[in-house]
């Protein structure tokens, strides 16, 4: 059976950094995971819990999504100190959706120096009742230089740090509750 991660990018930009450690992870993944970018971030409304006993369609395929996932991994980028409202929107939507509680998750942090954004989304997680995957909450800084897809394939050492928290994922045992 193939693990199936669902992939979350904390930026709307087409030329992502964030994007691109999420497409390399993709490539470099594999037949032995499945990594489905989810693309409809952008759609989901402002989070309001009016609206949850009847979510829009863009909510509804947000949690299917998230159901039909094994684990989550976010990439994203840290704005004015914060995590992006990208992300804090979509994990809103996620608080009182039951199939997401106890879910692992991965949190790729592709700066080489921000650290406010990726200490207050891993406390966010913790909040949630997610358990965080040891050895794949990781600092993968695509964000200091040049990086594209093929480039952070390429590079021995950005790889290795893929390919080690890909094997930490597939691995994890959550806790017991």
């Amino acid at each position: 059976m193939t693990l199936k991660i669902l992939a979350l990018c904390g930026s709307l930009r087409r030329q992502s950094r964030s994007r691109a450690l999420l497409q390399a992870t993709r490539q470099l993944a594999g037949d032995r995971v499945a990594v489905d970018i989810f693309e409809g971030l952008g759609d989901l409304p402002l989070f309001n819990p009016d609206l949850e006993d009847d979510a829009p369609a863009a909510v509804r395929r947000f949690w299917q999504a998230v159901s039909d996932s094994d684990a989550l991994l976010i990439a994203s980028p840290e704005y004015a100190h914060g995590v992006t409202g990208t992300i804090k929107n979509a994990l809103d939507w996620l608080v009182g959706y039951v199939p997401f509680a106890g879910k692992p998750v991965a949190v790729f942090n592709p700066s080489h120096r921000a650290e406010h954004a990726d200490a207050a989304l891993r406390e966010t997680l913790a909040t949630m009742a997610a358990p965080l995957v040891p050895g794949a909450c990781v600092r993968i800084p695509v964000t200091a230089g040049d990086w594209d897809v093929e480039g952070i394939c390429a590079d021995p050492r950005l790889s290795a740090m893929i390919d080690a928290a890909l094997q930490a994922i597939a691995s994890f045992q959550p806790p017991e509750p």
